[in-house]
């Protein structure tokens, strides 16, 4: 019972957005409804100021962070890990409270990694940053890092190359939401229409 209780807490968890309340109580348009359309830090950005975006971002990491690194500080069998993992993601990306319409996700899965495994969501973060800021746009980070992401867990983190491993299965689903929530982004980096990091909406 407990085991499900904590996968439904991680989905609700992740159904809060943190774009949407932190420009609510900010005064700033939806960011359903400008920029990039995307309730997520990136778009906060380009319509708000840093700290805006910094408040996003902490509050989608928190809510990927909390429910995974609770469910490995209690040694839960690792289906109850992936699981969680995974439904904190979907609750971002389908929020209950927010007509299923949510963000691409991408905070809170690194915020996931790094409640499994410190140093893994450590690697993910490094790999997102660096490409980010050699080419100045995130989506890019993003996909990269998280198409790298389920590999580095399975050959360096798991303790056994298993493809059939709970988690491994669960950052390869994480990895390909990703990349079809991202379709847009990269269909305008393909057409170096893609915007960049910095980029700032006219309001």
């Amino acid at each position: 019972m407990l085991n499900f209780t904590l996968i439904i807490v991680a989905y609700l968890l992740g159904s809060i957005s943190s774009a949407i309340i932190v420009c609510k109580v900010s005064g700033l348009p939806d960011p359903r409804s400008t920029g990039s359309m995307n309730p997520g830090a990136t778009n906060v950005l380009r319509i708000g100021s840093k700290w805006h975006a910094f408040f996003t971002l902490l509050g989608d990491l928190l809510k990927g962070l909390i429910p995974t690194a609770l469910a490995v500080f209690f040694n839960f069998p690792g289906w109850v890990i992936a699981l969680v993992m995974l439904l904190a993601f979907l609750g971002h990306l389908y929020p209950v409270f927010f007509n299923f319409k949510g963000g691409k996700g991408v905070a809170t899965a690194i915020g996931a990694v790094l409640g499994l495994n410190f140093l893994f969501g450590l690697s993910i973060v490094f790999i997102w940053l660096i490409v980010a800021l050699l080419f100045r746009y995130s989506s890019l980070g993003a996909l990269v890092a998280f198409a790298l992401g389920p590999f580095i867990y399975l050959f360096i983190f798991a303790g056994q190359i298993n493809i059939l491993n709970p988690i491994f299965i669960s950052l390869l689903a994480i990895s390909i939401l990703i990349f079809i929530k991202h379709k847009d982004n990269i269909n305008n980096l393909i057409n170096g229409q893609e915007k960049q990091i910095g980029y700032k909406e006219k309001t």
